[in-house]
């Protein structure tokens, strides 16, 4: 046979390896989970907490804390990015429950208490339960909904399925698929990734008004990425700019406590459009000059 048979063949078998190894070692590449024990307590300065476990009906438990505002105005339901546990996560509470919002916050499953084989269809399945229970003792009209980063995607798909009084994208990707393309351009994810987390499909069943808020600089998950969200519902979508912020920077800037102040404290104004210009269009007709 010739060399070039061989080379071939060599090429094709490496390929077909690194596609196995990618499709059985992605969840250890995507999420990085920290696992707590179960009699860990939890411990926040000047924040009340009251922790949950809730078993699924494949006997897994998924564990969650629940902060506490004085006279709540309504809750938020924060889901948390693609690491760690919410011992850690539960700090950003406070640019919550400062402006009278309870915060209810879960680890997926194998991270911090939770348990469970983790698979998309369960964790969407464990938050659907997980939402209808909160809405026995809360109106969808004060839920707000906030996903942060992987959390977006899992937000989005929940928003689309209920009525939420707002959701909020904290910088978001347009699904996960593509995020894994921009590093792996030559593999079939389209067959190997198990979390596929299509946003950009879940946004367009979105009722609800939707905020998105990203940095310039992020490098992980482009800033372009949100302008293309954006467009999918622009009536009822607003894109907020962090000028300069990152992926995991955001709460250090001072603009995104503005604009998380604005968009959950001020009510949603109509705007009277009559009298303005919003039918004027600019001539593209070129005027000949006289002599």
């Amino acid at each position: 046979m010739p060399s070039w048979f061989y080379i071939l063949f060599l090429v094709l078998g490496i390929y077909l390896i690194i596609s196995v190894l990618l499709y059985f070692l992605q969840d250890y590449l995507m999420f990085k989970p920290e696992k707590l024990p179960k009699d860990f307590q939890f411990h926040y300065e000047n924040q009340e907490t009251e922790e949950y476990n809730i078993e699924t009906r494949d006997g897994a438990i998924i564990n969650g804390l629940r902060f506490k505002a004085k006279n709540p105005k309504g809750l938020v339901f924060y889901l948390k990015g693609n690491s760690k546990s919410i011992r850690g996560w539960g700090k950003f509470a406070v640019d919550f429950t400062r402006h009278g919002y309870d915060v209810l916050m879960v680890d997926y499953r194998g991270f911090g208490k939770s348990t469970g084989r983790r698979t998309q269809k369960a964790i969407k399945r464990d938050l659907q339960v997980i939402y209808n229970k909160v809405k026995e003792n809360v109106h969808e009209k004060y839920i707000i909904l906030y996903g942060r980063s992987l959390g977006s995607g899992f937000a989005t798909k929940l928003a689309s399925m209920n009525n939420p009084r707002m959701l909020i994208l904290d910088a978001p990707y347009y699904s996960l698929s593509k995020v894994a393309k921009r590093y792996l351009p030559f593999m079939p994810l389209s067959l190997l990734i198990k979390f596929p987390m299509p946003t950009n499909k879940w946004l367009k069943y979105v009722k609800c008004p939707i905020h998105i808020i990203h940095g310039t600089d992020d490098k992980l998950i482009p800033y372009k990425t949100s302008v293309k969200l954006s467009k999918i519902q622009p009536k009822l979508t607003t894109l907020h700019t962090i000028i300069g912020g990152g992926h995991k920077n955001l709460n250090t800037f001072e603009s995104y406590h503005k604009i998380l102040t604005d968009i959950i404290t001020t009510r949603p104004k109509e705007v009277n459009l009559e009298g303005s210009s919003i039918n004027v269009r600019h001539s593209t007709k070129k005027i000949n000059a006289q002599t």
